[in-house]
C-alpha cells in the first residue's frame, strides 16, 4: 500500500491536543499516511521563526497536501492571519465548508446539508488599506476577472463532481455595482456557457441570510465572495450545533490545506477538553482528496470508516461538553476508535 506523505500543522491552544487525537484515529485505521510535521503561528514565532516559516510553505508545495490545526489570530493590531497569508501565497482559492446535520446533535433544524464555497484570495481580505488623513483610513475591496471566472468554474465542476443540483450566489451588487457586479456576470457567464443542467440562482446576501435563517435546506451550495463567505459560513455552522462539528478546507490547482475552522482556544488549551471532531472531519476530507487525486482507494475506505464511527459515536450519545456531552479530548477519540 503507497505512503502519502501530508504535511501537519499543529497550531495554537488547543490545536497539539485535537491534532494528536485525530492521529491516533487516523493510526487506528492505519491510514497511508505519513506526517511531516510544520510549525506555524505562535507556535513558529516562540521558536524564533516567522508566524508562517518559508520551511513550512515549502513543504506544502513540496507534498501538497496539509492538515492545519487552529492558528491564533491577534484582533486590531499584530501579524496578519496564518490563514490569510497561506491562502494567499499558495494561491488556494477555493474555500469549502461542508455543513450538515449530525444525529446525536439537536438542533432547531432537521436535514440541513449544504457545501459553502467562498473564493478565497481576493476582496476586502485582499488586506489593502491605507492611512488617508488623521481621522481616517480606508480597506479597499479587490475583484479580478480571473479570480472570479476561477472560482465559478471550480465551484460549477465541484457540483458536478459531487451530483449536486443547485448554486446559490450570495451577493450585494445593487450597491457594488462594480466588484460583485463582476463576480455575478462571471458565475452567469460559466453557467450558461459551461454548466446549464446545473440550476443556478441570484440572492441579495441580506435577504439571502434571512432565507437561511428561515430554512436552510432551500439551499445546495451557495457560492460567495470572499468576506460574504467567511461570515455565512460561520452563520451556516451555527445552525447545526456550531464550529466544532464542521471541517474545512482550501484548494488550489496544485495544493490543499484541510483545516479545523475554530479558533485555538486559548482559555481551554492544556485542559483535555476540547473537541476534536472539526479536525477529523477535515482529515476524512484530506482522504478523500487523496483518493480522489492519487487514485488510491484505501484512503477513502479509510475516510468511510472514520466518518461512520464518528457519526455512530454521536448518535450513541458520546460527545466533547461543547455539545453536550462530559468526553474530553481523548476520551472521544476512544469512542470513535471503538466504533472503526
Amino acid at each position: 500500500m503507497a505512503t502519502h506523505q501530508a504535511v501537519l500543522i499543529a497550531g495554537d491552544g488547543i490545536g497539539p491536543e485535537v491534532t494528536a487525537a485525530v492521529r491516533r484515529t487516523l493510526a487506528a485505521v492505519e491510514t497511508p499516511v505519513e506526517w511531516i510535521e510544520h510549525r506555524a503561528g505562535i507556535a513558529a514565532l516562540e521558536t524564533g521563526d516567522d508566524v508562517l516559516p518559508d520551511e513550512t510553505l515549502e513543504a506544502i508545495g513540496r507534498y501538497g497536501v496539509a492538515l492545519k490545526g487552529p492558528c491564533t489570530t491577534p484582533v486590531g493590531e499584530g501579524f496578519t492571519s496564518v490563514n490569510v497569508q497561506l491562502r494567499k501565497r499558495l494561491k488556494l482559492y477555493a474555500a469549502v465548508r461542508p455543513v450538515r446535520n449530525l444525529e446525536g446533535v439537536p438542533t432547531r433544524f432537521d436535514g440541513v446539508d449544504t457545501i459553502i464555497i467562498r473564493e478565497n484570495t481576493e476582496g476586502l481580505y485582499s488586506g489593502i488599506e491605507n492611512q488617508i488623513t488623521d481621522d481616517a483610513v480606508m480597506s479597499m475591496k479587490v475583484a479580478t476577472e480571473s479570480a472570479c471566472e476561477r472560482i465559478a468554474r471550480w465551484s460549477f465542476r465541484f457540483a458536478t463532481r459531487r451530483q449536486r443540483k443547485k448554486i446559490t450566489v450570495f451577493h450585494k451588487a445593487n450597491i457594488m455595482k462594480m466588484t460583485d457586479g463582476l463576480f455575478l456576470r462571471c458565475a452567469r457567464q460559466i453557467h450558461q456557457q459551461e454548466y446549464p443542467n446545473i440550476e443556478y440562482r441570484e440572492v441579495i446576501i441580506d435577504a439571502g441570510c434571512m432565507k437561511l435563517v428561515q430554512d436552510p435546506t432551500q439551499f445546495d451550495i451557495l457560492l460567495l465572495e470572499n468576506l460574504y463567505g467567511d461570515v455565512v459560513s460561520d452563520l451556516y455552522a451555527g445552525l447545526v450545533g456550531g464550529l466544532g462539528v464542521v471541517p474545512g478546507a482550501n484548494y488550489g490547482d496544485e495544493q490543499a490545506v484541510f483545516e479545523a475552522v475554530h479558533g485555538s482556544a486559548p482559555d481551554i488549551a492544556g485542559k483535555g477538553i476540547a473537541n476534536p471532531l472539526a479536525l477529523l472531519m477535515s482529515a476524512v476530507m484530506m482522504l478523500n482528496h487523496l483518493a480522489d487525486t492519487r487514485n488510491d482507494e484505501s484512503c477513502r475506505t479509510a475516510a468511510d470508516r472514520i466518518k461512520g464511527a464518528y457519526d455512530r459515536a454521536l448518535k450513541d450519545g458520546k460527545k466533547t461538553g461543547d455539545l453536550g456531552g462530559d468526553l474530553g479530548t481523548e476520551a472521544f477519540a476512544d469512542a470513535v476508535i471503538e466504533r472503526l
